[in-house]
């Protein structure tokens, strides 16, 4: 009988139909690579959740067949849950050197020494298991950022990580575009390629553009220039400090992100920052205001970033003053629109001039548009494609793409996180899913808070608390104390006491028929108060708080 030959799988458990939470799985026999390890940021029903990180049940019930951690790039949709991850699969990791800088610093914050990382360059090739892994150099909104090149038993998978082709970038780094065409004429099975922009058409413009910009801004200002951008916008923010001494001033940064970075980019020679230029923001005011320029956190409108609280006068150390130059270096996420809207208000409410997007060319994205996706695929020429790194939309718009260039339907594969896309040298197929999702980290707690918390959390915030507190006899049940009512977020009980007093009634007319009909055990009365208040209330008011009895025994 014919031996069944051995699959290839590839399972993305995060990053499809959402941007951010990329993670992605390729399995072959007893050897499994993960591909990034990311969060995401909640939505805004996640109600005190702080951050989301993928479902890795498959990869701790298979924990013994992982090799390693790959890393494109140091952003936090790609690195951002590793210390989590880390914490349930001790694997080595293996990234650049500015990608494992970044990571230290979150390994630090969560007391973790014993992970093993590898520092790659560009061109570098890594035995994993039955795997060789190569790193391609490309291009993106933060330097030393890869593309792979996973060479596997029954061919090449090229996952392209976050990218784009800029042919000036800012540190001469060049993407690698020789490489993809090698692969290519070698021949790729499966491509796996970044679908963020696949919306926009042409190319994505260089980084240099915003550097002219801002030279452009800097040297026309007359007054003090505060600029926000993403804390990993090394190449961002290397434009804002060149242009800060072509003016010559000195440059404060705010924001503990922000901090964090620069120190880690100085410390590895990633910025390039004169001597004298750096102040701290304590020595801030010995110096004219046409004299400083900020950089900070909060281009997205964060409720605690450095520049909401500026905006909104919270901020410990930096006042706004009329006049204030304000450049928003950054373009809102995609649900972020309004938050940064009310940012910008409220800072020109203060008296200050905001430069955005919509204004200036004071951002460009890292990821590449139409015609850079184009590029990619003719030089890789995949004999599969699995469209990852977005919404359904993009993926299913980036799909549309390849049909364009000549790819048989047949040949692509539009996956879910979990979904479990099967190769063989001359095959490929949805096989079975795996378990995949979100993982809620409120504070120190990790998945204890699910859809039942969370739907609680929303009763609470829209609709109140009531608590019924009451004291009956352990004899015969009647009421010795109370019922007692308070009300946290529902009425304001001073303007209320009628209705207060009402529900009172309520709650000791439903006790009274417990008495009268024998009911003694907790549950039962408690669902009684909770049905009689509850029908008084929406009744009364078209309220529905939430109703908490607790009855206390004498």
């Amino acid at each position: 009988m014919a031996r069944k030959p051995n699959k290839l799988k590839i399972i993305p458990l995060g990053g499809l139909g959402e941007v951010g939470k990329n993670i992605t799985v390729i399995e072959y026999n007893d050897d499994i690579i993960i591909i990034d390890c990311g969060l995401i940021f909640p939505e805004d029903e996640m109600l005190g959740i702080d951050i989301v990180i993928p479902d890795i049940s498959y990869l701790i019930k298979n924990k013994e067949k992982i090799r390693a951690i790959v890393l494109t790039h140091g952003h936090e949709d790609h690195i951002g849950a590793l210390p989590y991850i880390l914490k349930k699969i001790n694997v080595p990791i293996y990234g650049t050197k500015l990608t494992l800088g970044l990571v230290e610093n979150k390994l630090k914050e969560h007391n973790m020494q014993n992970i093993i990382q590898n520092v790659v360059k560009p061109n570098d090739s890594v035995k994993l298991g039955c795997f060789t892994v190569e790193f391609i150099k490309t291009g993106h909104s933060i330097p030393d950022s890869v593309a792979l090149a996973i060479h596997t038993p029954v061919g090449i998978i090229v996952h392209t990580g976050d990218f784009k082709i800029d042919y000036t970038p800012i540190n001469d780094n060049v993407i690698d575009l020789y490489k993809f065409a090698e692969l290519g004429s070698k021949g790729v099975l499966a491509l796996m390629a970044d679908s963020t922009n696949v919306e926009r058409p042409g190319y994505t413009m260089s980084e240099r553009t915003v550097g002219d910009t801002f030279n452009d801004i800097f040297q026309k200002a007359k007054q003090r220039i505060i600029v926000a951008t993403f804390a990993s916008n090394i190449h961002r923010l290397q434009q804002i400090i060149d242009s800060a001494v072509l003016v010559d001033r000195k440059v404060v940064v705010s924001g503990r992100s922000m901090i964090n970075v620069i120190n880690v980019a100085l410390e590895l020679g990633y910025l390039n920052i004169p001597e004298g230029t750096l102040i701290d923001i304590n020595e801030m005011d010995n110096y004219p205001y046409d004299k400083t320029v900020i950089i900070t956190t909060g281009s997205q409108g964060e409720p605690m970033s450095a520049l909401t609280r500026m905006a909104y006068s919270e901020h410990r150390k930096i006042e706004l003053i009329p006049g204030d130059l304000v450049v928003i270096s950054a373009s809102p996420i995609p649900g972020n629109e309004k938050t940064v809207s009310r940012v910008i208000n409220q800072l020109m409410a203060k008296g200050a001039n905001v430069i955005y997007e919509a204004l200036a060319d004071v951002h460009v994205s890292g990821h590449a548009c139409q015609e850079e996706l184009k590029l990619i695929h003719t030089l890789v020429k995949p004999k599969y494609f699995i469209p990852v790194h977005g919404e359904y939309r993009h993926l299913k718009r980036h799909a549309e793409l390849a049909e364009s260039l000549g790819m048989d339907k047949d040949s692509i594969f539009i996956a879910q996180n979990g979904s479990t896309v099967e190769f063989t040298k001359n095959s490929a197929s949805f096989g079975p899913s795996v378990p995949s999702g979100r993982i809620l980290v409120d504070g120190l707690g990790i998945g204890d808070v699910g859809n039942i918390v969370l739907r609680d959390r929303k009763h609470l915030s829209e609709d109140g608390l009531i608590v019924v507190v009451v004291t009956i006899s352990k004899q015969d049940g009647t009421v010795m104390a109370g019922p007692d009512i308070i009300s946290r977020g529902f009425v304001y009980v001073r303007e209320s006491e009628d209705l207060m007093e009402e529900s009172r009634q309520v709650v000791k007319e439903a006790l009274d028929e417990c008495v009268k009909n024998h009911i003694t055990d907790w549950a039962t009365l408690k669902s009684n108060i909770r049905e009689a208040l509850r029908g008084f209330i929406y009744e009364k008011i078209k309220r529905n708080p939430m109703i908490l009895p607790i009855i206390m025994e004498v």
